[in-house]
């Protein structure tokens, strides 16, 4: 392969995608998460008292989802579906049960209050559950399993919020995740191309170059990639310095 410095990459790449997963905060997040929760909290306790007197009064489920936004089990189940949250029955009220969806008693029943429905509503459009974000990603890195995806959570290079006993994804990180899979090579697949168009050069000498700034790349945790034009430009100014 001729010497890199011959070679002058011009390609420029914008990249809003990322742009937007760089200005992602995590702090910020988690302090909004916090003071989402505080507004529940306090929304609870006044639900509560209101609870109490209606139990007394003995009203209707009818009276207390349209008059006092208390949903029964069932009806809060509906309320979620009909929001396009897709999760079993099952699976909602085990998450009742552990207390990841806040709720009153009123006599044996257990009502969920508009507000905790509002948030579950909110938070999935901003979020992916661990699997939701792996199963996103994995349409485009068919390499990963989910074992590895939860590895690269746990050591920081995606970026998660711990909401309670729940683990979520930003959504601006697993789309910046399937850009880069999709519109990007690692340093091993680059190698891969280059080799498939003929042009013969190891790691080492391929890093160097990475290394010096003479082929353009990014950094995305914690690993290096190339933009599929860098590289588009990098093999046909190879070639023709190779006569071809």
């Amino acid at each position: 392969m001729p010497r890199g410095r011959k070679i002058i990459i011009e390609t420029k790449i914008e990249d809003t995608v990322l742009d937007e997963y760089k200005s992602l905060d995590l702090q910020e997040l988690k302090r909004e998460r916090e003071a989402a929760d505080m507004g529940i909290s306090s929304s609870l306790s006044s639900v509560f008292r209101v609870a109490q007197d209606l139990y007394v009064k003995k009203l209707g489920e009818e009276t207390l989802n349209d008059k006092h936004g208390l949903y029964s089990t069932k009806a809060a189940y509906d309320y979620l579906r009909a929001k396009g949250i897709h999760i079993s029955f099952r699976a909602f009220g085990g998450r009742i049960e552990r207390g990841t969806v806040p709720f009153v008693k009123i006599g044996r029943k257990r009502y969920i209050p508009q507000v905790a429905l509002e948030d579950i509503t909110n938070t999935k459009s901003e979020y992916y559950t661990v699997r939701e974000a792996f199963e996103e990603y994995n349409k485009y890195n068919a390499k990963i399993n989910l074992r590895a995806f939860i590895g690269r959570i746990e050591k920081g290079s995606v970026p998660s919020v711990k909401f309670g006993t729940r683990r979520l994804i930003p959504r601006e990180a697993v789309e910046a995740l399937t850009h880069v899979s999709s519109k990007y090579y690692s340093i091993t697949e680059a190698l891969s191309e280059l080799h498939k168009s003929g042009i013969r050069i190891k790691r080492n000498a391929l890093e160097r170059r990475l290394d010096r700034g003479r082929i353009p790349c990014l950094k995305f945790g914690g690993r290096r990639f190339v933009h599929e034009e860098v590289l588009d430009e990098l093999v046909e100014k190879e070639n023709v310095i190779r006569g071809k």
